[in-house]
């Protein structure tokens, strides 16, 4: 993004569009994302503010603009700002998603599959609508953050949606709550009954506390407002077949460029504003992969900090084992020590039966005592395997996590591509432009000077005609007065 700069005496051709969206704009981390139209357009906090620019009248102006920008950024830094900044953002991206799926679906006229991509898109934007703000539950994994818990409540509040619940636990193909909670949308959609059911869990605060922090999406004013825009989505067709698709492992990426405007629709003055937005969206893009790459690298040391683990816990194991062959050789040389001292007890004479007695107690009481270190040995031993089972279990999560992560990161490099190809179109065409203004102002500037000789000629033969004027005068003059003398 470019840095502050001094204002100029020249208006900026999009100063207008800006103030008149400014009242429209939704903030994500520390990027603007304003509506125009049924459009996308991303900018940085930083590059634009809510008001045109004062005109520069003093050496003060200046530092005021910067003091009410650093205020603004000090703002954006609130928890509590962001996260409202975060709501007003899901809701309009809810909207632009809501509105552009009915509209396709009634242009289609036909019923909706899975494959339909501003469908997938609509799920994804629901996904995260329902992710904002959910409190994390601890597990031997880490945090988890699940939206299937609220989901499940619904059956609770509306008896009609224990069916879905049911359906969805009964799918085969489904082990994460993830899945399944994809999954509860997609039967909710189908039965046409995805409004009724979010409205109906949107009005029991009390339970969605459990599962949500006090200023998330669902817990707010724009929770409601996604609820009551879900409404129009009853007049579409839907059919889904769940039970060859995966749930578990698919990417929930925000797909921006279906929102996003087509640099063919810019004319003339408008390809200053939308190189600005493209850029804006190229930076907003790049910071979005920048935190992917630095998830992807927690999650490699993670995985190397299992592996080390799991390393640790077979030489560990392989250290038992060796113990528990130790001990059962032990074991039976006790048995036969003692099966020994049995046979010379019953031939040998009575007077040494006492000591032979006692030797036979001891040895009963370390065979106890071998045996019990030999189940407890095992009980570890169990432990220790059921640990390692749990490791692995991590680690393949743990991979497919990484690949999800990896595949959208590839998503977004695409998208990235694609808004620098439409960077430079939209520059080809401004430098066309530029072009061809600077010919006309040069014909212009050629146009003036021939208008000026001209000017000067008729000037030259105005004058030329006053004086022929003056010498015609002056010569009948002279011959009125020759004319009586020749009389």
């Amino acid at each position: 993004m470019s840095a502050l700069t001094p204002p100029t005496d020249m208006p900026t051709p999009t100063t207008d569009k800006i103030t008149q969206a400014a009242m429209e704009t939704i903030y994500l981390c520390k990027f603007r994302v304003s509506m125009d139209g049924e459009w996308l357009c991303l900018r940085e906090l930083d590059d634009i503010s809510l008001t045109p620019d004062p005109e520069p009248t003093h050496e003060d102006s200046w530092e005021d603009l910067t003091d009410l920008v650093e205020q603004m950024r000090d703002d954006t830094e609130d928890p509590n700002y962001l996260m409202a900044n975060e709501r007003m953002n899901l809701m309009n991206m809810a909207k632009l998603s809501i509105k552009g799926l009915i509209e396709s679906a009634l242009n289609l006229g036909r019923t909706l599959d899975s494959d339909y991509a501003p469908l997938q898109q609509f799920f994804v934007v629901m996904e995260h609508c329902l992710k904002h703000g959910l409190k994390a539950k601890k597990t031997f994994l880490g945090q988890n953050k699940s939206f299937w818990g609220p989901l499940e409540l619904v059956e609770k509040l509306v008896p009609e949606a224990a069916e879905i619940t049911a359906s969805v636990k009964d799918l085969p193909g489904l082990k994460t709550p993830v899945g399944r909670g994809r999954a509860w949308l997609r039967l909710a959609l189908m039965q046409k009954k995805l409004s009724e059911y979010m409205k109906a869990l949107i009005n029991k605060k009390e339970l969605l506390s459990e599962f949500y922090e006090p200023n998330a999406l669902m817990m707010e004013e724009e929770g409601a407002i996604i609820a009551g825009l879900l409404v129009g989505l009853n007049v579409i067709d839907a059919n889904f077949c769940m039970k060859g698709e995966d749930l578990d492992s698919q990417v929930g990426v925000i797909d921006f460029s279906m929102y996003l405007k087509d640099g063919n629709s810019s004319k003339g003055s408008e390809g200053d504003g939308q190189i600005t937005a493209i850029l804006d969206q190229k930076n907003y893009v790049e910071e979005l992969n920048r935190h992917l790459n630095a998830t992807v690298n927690n999650l490699q040391a993670k995985v190397d900090a299992l592996e080390k683990s799991n390393t640790k816990l077979t030489e560990e194991l392989a250290v038992a084992n060796n113990r528990i062959i130790t001990l059962q050789e032990e074991m039976e040389r006790v048995k036969e020590e003692s099966s020994y001292i049995l046979e010379s007890n019953r031939k040998g004479p009575k007077q040494d039966r006492t000591s032979d007695g006692q030797a036979l107690s001891e040895a009963r009481k370390h065979l106890k005592e071998e045996t019990q270190l030999r189940l407890d040995v095992e009980k570890e031993l169990e432990i220790q395997i059921s640990m390692r089972q749990e490791m692995e279990l991590a680690m393949k999560m743990l991979e497919k996590d990484v690949c999800e992560k990896q595949d959208a990161l590839v998503s977004l490099r695409q998208q990235l591509d694609d808004l620098r190809a439409l960077k430079h179109e939209l520059a080809f065409k401004l430098q066309s432009s530029d072009l061809g203004v600077k010919q006309k102002s040069e014909l212009n500037s050629r146009l003036e000077e021939k208008t000026n000789q001209m000017a000067a000629t008729i000037k030259q033969l105005e004058q030329s005609e006053k004086d022929l004027v003056k010498q015609a005068k002056t010569l009948n003059s002279a011959a009125n007065k020759l004319i009586p003398k020749h009389h």
